[in-house]
Protein backbone atom coordinates (compact mmCIF):
# COMPACT_ATOMS: atom_id res chain seq x y z
CA UNK A 1 0.00 0.00 0.00
CA UNK A 2 1.51 3.10 -1.01
CA UNK A 3 2.29 6.35 1.33
CA UNK A 4 1.13 9.81 0.44
CA UNK A 5 3.19 11.97 2.46
CA UNK A 6 1.55 15.21 2.60
CA UNK A 7 3.61 18.40 3.71
CA UNK A 8 3.18 21.33 6.37
CA UNK A 9 -0.30 23.36 4.81
CA UNK A 10 -1.18 26.14 7.74
CA UNK A 11 -5.15 25.27 7.29
CA UNK A 12 -5.38 21.76 5.52
CA UNK A 13 -2.38 19.99 7.32
CA UNK A 14 -0.54 22.30 9.84
CA UNK A 15 1.51 19.61 10.94
CA UNK A 16 2.23 17.38 7.70
CA UNK A 17 1.30 13.77 7.71
CA UNK A 18 1.89 10.58 6.24
CA UNK A 19 -1.24 7.97 5.22
CA UNK A 20 -1.84 5.11 3.20
CA UNK A 21 -3.33 5.10 0.08
CA UNK A 22 -5.56 2.73 -2.14
CA UNK A 23 -3.89 2.01 -5.38
CA UNK A 24 -6.25 2.79 -8.03
CA UNK A 25 -7.77 6.27 -5.87
CA UNK A 26 -7.24 9.99 -6.77
CA UNK A 27 -4.89 11.95 -4.47
CA UNK A 28 -8.19 14.00 -3.52
CA UNK A 29 -9.85 10.73 -2.34
CA UNK A 30 -6.95 9.38 -0.70
CA UNK A 31 -6.79 12.92 1.23
CA UNK A 32 -9.97 12.81 2.25
CA UNK A 33 -10.52 9.64 3.39
CA UNK A 34 -7.98 10.45 5.95
CA UNK A 35 -9.26 13.71 7.29
CA UNK A 36 -7.22 16.17 4.85
CA UNK A 37 -9.82 18.52 3.62
CA UNK A 38 -8.49 19.48 0.75
CA UNK A 39 -10.70 21.91 -1.59
CA UNK A 40 -12.50 20.00 -4.58
CA UNK A 41 -15.55 22.91 -5.37
CA UNK A 42 -16.47 20.63 -8.16
CA UNK A 43 -16.36 17.64 -6.30
CA UNK A 44 -14.05 15.88 -8.58
CA UNK A 45 -15.38 16.32 -11.95
CA UNK A 46 -12.33 17.95 -13.16
CA UNK A 47 -13.93 21.55 -13.99
CA UNK A 48 -11.87 23.88 -11.57
CA UNK A 49 -8.25 23.87 -10.42
CA UNK A 50 -9.15 24.09 -6.13
CA UNK A 51 -7.56 20.50 -5.76
CA UNK A 52 -4.34 21.52 -7.37
CA UNK A 53 -1.06 19.78 -5.63
CA UNK A 54 2.31 19.99 -6.65
CA UNK A 55 3.50 16.69 -6.29
CA UNK A 56 7.27 16.55 -5.37
CA UNK A 57 8.07 13.09 -5.64
CA UNK A 58 6.66 10.01 -7.18
CA UNK A 59 5.17 12.36 -10.31
CA UNK A 60 6.59 9.64 -12.57
CA UNK A 61 4.45 7.17 -11.11
CA UNK A 62 1.12 8.66 -11.61
CA UNK A 63 -0.59 8.40 -15.31
CA UNK A 64 0.33 11.33 -17.47
CA UNK A 65 -2.79 14.35 -17.13
CA UNK A 66 -5.21 14.70 -20.00
CA UNK A 67 -5.31 17.66 -21.68
CA UNK A 68 -8.82 18.75 -20.15
CA UNK A 69 -6.63 18.46 -17.13
CA UNK A 70 -3.53 19.80 -18.25
CA UNK A 71 -6.00 23.26 -19.88
CA UNK A 72 -7.51 23.76 -16.28
CA UNK A 73 -4.10 23.73 -14.76
CA UNK A 74 -2.99 26.74 -16.83
CA UNK A 75 -5.34 28.81 -14.49
CA UNK A 76 -4.03 27.13 -11.02
CA UNK A 77 -2.28 29.38 -8.65
CA UNK A 78 1.49 28.90 -7.75
CA UNK A 79 1.49 26.33 -11.41
CA UNK A 80 4.72 24.09 -11.01
CA UNK A 81 5.87 21.40 -13.37
CA UNK A 82 5.25 18.67 -11.09
CA UNK A 83 1.22 20.48 -10.87
CA UNK A 84 -1.67 18.53 -11.09
CA UNK A 85 -5.21 18.86 -10.17
CA UNK A 86 -5.66 16.08 -7.19
CA UNK A 87 -8.84 14.57 -8.38
CA UNK A 88 -7.29 13.34 -11.27
CA UNK A 89 -3.89 11.51 -10.01
CA UNK A 90 -4.53 8.37 -9.48
CA UNK A 91 -2.13 6.41 -6.67
CA UNK A 92 -0.72 3.94 -8.60
CA UNK A 93 1.83 1.45 -6.26
CA UNK A 94 4.75 3.61 -5.63
CA UNK A 95 4.92 6.88 -2.93
CA UNK A 96 4.07 10.30 -3.10
CA UNK A 97 5.14 13.24 -1.54
CA UNK A 98 2.11 16.39 -2.21
CA UNK A 99 2.37 19.74 -1.20
CA UNK A 100 -1.02 22.02 -1.05
CA UNK A 101 -0.06 25.50 -2.45
CA UNK A 102 -0.56 28.02 -0.07
CA UNK A 103 -3.74 29.68 -1.69
CA UNK A 104 -6.38 28.52 -4.56
CA UNK A 105 -8.37 30.20 -7.20
CA UNK A 106 -11.66 29.87 -4.86
CA UNK A 107 -11.88 33.13 -3.11
CA UNK A 108 -15.56 32.63 -2.40
CA UNK A 109 -15.24 29.04 -0.21
CA UNK A 110 -17.11 28.26 2.63
CA UNK A 111 -16.26 26.66 6.03
CA UNK A 112 -17.50 23.50 6.43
Amino acid sequence: MPTIQVLPHPEHCPDGARIQAQVGDSICEALLAHGIEIEHACDMACACTTCHVIVRQGYDSLASPEEEEEDLLDRAWGLEPQSRLSCQAVVARADLTVEIPRYSINHAREKR
